[in-house]
C-alpha cells in the first residue's frame, strides 16, 4: 500500500453519498462490500487499524479469495502514488488547504466498467441526489439483500441482469427511456466484449474515450467520467460540468478562475482535482463519512 492511505476518504468518494447500498460503510470505520464471485456472492470486509496497512477479511469460496482481493485493492486505489497531484496542489493557494485536509485520499474505482457504466448514466443532467435514488432503486428492485453480520449487503446487478430486465420494471426506477436505451447500448457492448475494462485499458485515454463516445448517449463528458471513476485513468478531467464549476466556487471563491490552467498544472493527475472537489461539496454539507481513519 502506497501512503499516505485514508480509507475513510476513500470509500467517501467511492460511495458519494451514504444512500449507497452497495459499498458499506460502517458506523466503526470498516468497508463492506458483496461481489460477485466464480460461486457465489463473497462478502469483503476492511478496515484500517494502521496509517500504513489494512485488514481485508473475505467471506466466499475460498477460489475467489485472490480475485476478490485484487479487485478491492484495485477499487481502494492502494497502489497509486499521488505525489504528483501534491506537487501541484501545493502550488494553488486555494486548493493547498483542501489538499492537506484530505491528504491520503486515493482514486476509487467502481468494481466493473458496467457499474461504471450504470452510475455516469443514471447521473446525467440530474443532481447528485436525484441519479444516487435511482441507482438506489435499480439496486433494490434486482435482487433481495444478503444479510451478513446486521447488514444488508446488495450486489450490483449485472448487465445480463439488466437486460433481461422489461422496460416498465426499469421505468419504475427513474430512469428515462433514453437512458434506459443507453444502458441497453453498453450492456450489450459489455456482454458481447465488444468493449471491457483490459482492452480499453491498453488504449491511451483519447482513444479510449472515443471507443466509448461509440455507444450513442455517451458524450465526452460521460466518456470522461467512466475513465476517471470506471478505469482510474487521472490525466483526464471531467470539464463541463455544472456540479464541478459550483464546487470550484465553493473552494476557489468567486472569483474567476482559469479552469484550463488548473487542470495544466495539475497533470498528469488532474483527476484528483474532481475527487477533491466532490470532498469539499460533501465536507461543506456535513455528509463527509471521514474521522475514522487512524
Amino acid at each position: 500500500m502506497v501512503t499516505p492511505y485514508r480509507l475513510d476518504l476513500t470509500v467517501s468518494v467511492l460511495r458519494r453519498l451514504a444512500t449507497n447500498v452497495v459499498d458499506v460503510l460502517t458506523s466503526d470505520g470498516r468497508y463492506v462490500r458483496a461481489i460477485q464471485g466464480a460461486d457465489g456472492a463473497v462478502i469483503v470486509s476492511v478496515t484500517q487499524m494502521r496509517p500504513d496497512a489494512l485488514t481485508v477479511t473475505i467471506d466466499g469460496n475460498s477460489q475467489d479469495h485472490g480475485p476478490a482481493l485484487a479487485l478491492v485493492g484495485q477499487m481502494l486505489g492502494t497502489d497509486r502514488d499521488l505525489a504528483p497531484f501534491a506537487q501541484g496542489a501545493e502550488r494553488l493557494s486555494w486548493l493547498s488547504p483542501l489538499a492537506i485536509r484530505m491528504r491520503g485520499v486515493k482514486p476509487p474505482r467502481y468494481a466493473t466498467l458496467w457499474e461504471a457504466f450504470v452510475n455516469v448514466v443514471a447521473f446525467q443532467q440530474l443532481s447528485l441526489q436525484a441519479a444516487s435514488t435511482i441507482v438506489r432503486r435499480l439496486i433494490l428492485s434486482s435482487m433481495p439483500p444478503l444479510d451478513r453480520d446486521g447488514l444488508s449487503l446488495y450486489l450490483f446487478p449485472g448487465p445480463e441482469q439488466f437486460l433481461a430486465a422489461g422496460e416498465r420494471q426499469l421505468r419504475t426506477t427513474g430512469l428515462s427511456s433514453s437512458k434506459v436505451a443507453t444502458l441497453r447500448r453498453a450492456g450489450e457492448a459489455v456482454v458481447s466484449g465488444r468493449l471491457d475494462a483490459v482492452t480499453l485499458g491498453t488504449r491511451p485515454s483519447p482513444e479510449a474515450a472515443r471507443l466509448l463516445q461509440e455507444i450513442k448517449g455517451i458524450g465526452p463528458w460521460s466518456a470522461s467520467v467512466i475513465l476517471l471513476r470506471g478505469l482510474g485513468r487521472l490525466d483526464v478531467f471531467p470539464g463541463g460540468d455544472t456540479s464541478v464549476a459550483r464546487n470550484l466556487a465553493l473552494v476557489a471563491g468567486p472569483d474567476p478562475l482559469d479552469l484550463d490552467r488548473v487542470v495544466d498544472g495539475l497533470r498528469p493527475q488532474q483527476g484528483m482535482l474532481y475527487y477533491h472537489l466532490l470532498l469539499a461539496r460533501l465536507e461543506a454539507r456535513g455528509e463527509l463519512d471521514a474521522g475514522r481513519s487512524p
